[in-house]
C-alpha cells in the first residue's frame, strides 16, 4: 500500500507541475494583453485596435517602399557583357575590349577601348531599348547582343 500511495503522490506532483506551467503561460499572455495603465476590457481592445492600425499603416508604407525599390532595381545597370579582342595585328594578348552595360529596359551604354602599339582610344555609345543609333563594331554588337540576352561574356 505505501508504494501505491507514493506512486499516486508522484503522479499528482507531475500533474501539479504541468498545471503550474500552463497557468504561468496563460498569465504571461494575460500580462502582455493587459497593460498596467489599462484596467478595463474596452481600454484594452481600444489600445490593441490602435496598435493594429499602426501596424497596418507600417505594412502599407513598407509596400510602397518595396515598389519604389523594385523600380530602382529595374533601372540599375546590371546586364553586363565584355568582349576582349586584338584590334590590330601588331599586338596580342587581347588588350582591346568592348563592354555593354544595360538595365532591365535595355538602356545603357557600350564602352570600347581600342589598344594599338603606342596609343589607346576609348569610345562610349548610348543604348536605348537595346538599340544604338551610332554605328557599332562587330565586337560592340557582340557585347550588346550578349548583354540584351542576359549572357555574361568575359
Amino acid at each position: 500500500m505505501p508504494v501505491v500511495a507514493l506512486g499516486l503522490a508522484v503522479i499528482a506532483l507531475v500533474v501539479a507541475v504541468r498545471a503550474h506551467q500552463r497557468i504561468s503561460a496563460v498569465h504571461a499572455r494575460y500580462r502582455d494583453l493587459w497593460d498596467a495603465r489599462e484596467r478595463d476590457l474596452v481600454a484594452v481592445v481600444s489600445h490593441q485596435t490602435s496598435k493594429i492600425t499602426r501596424l497596418q499603416d507600417d505594412v502599407r508604407e513598407v509596400g510602397v517602399q518595396l515598389s519604389l525599390t523594385a523600380l530602382d532595381v529595374e533601372q540599375t545597370l546590371r546586364h553586363v557583357a565584355l568582349v576582349r579582342y586584338d584590334a590590330f595585328g601588331d599586338l596580342s594578348g587581347q588588350l582591346s575590349f568592348s563592354a555593354a552595360i544595360l538595365d532591365d529596359h535595355g538602356d545603357g551604354l557600350v564602352i570600347s577601348s581600342v589598344h594599338a602599339l603606342g596609343e589607346s582610344r576609348t569610345y562610349a555609345k548610348g543604348v536605348i531599348e537595346g538599340l544604338c543609333h551610332t554605328t557599332l563594331t562587330h565586337e560592340e554588337r557582340q557585347a550588346l547582343a550578349a548583354a540584351c540576352a542576359g549572357k555574361v561574356l568575359l
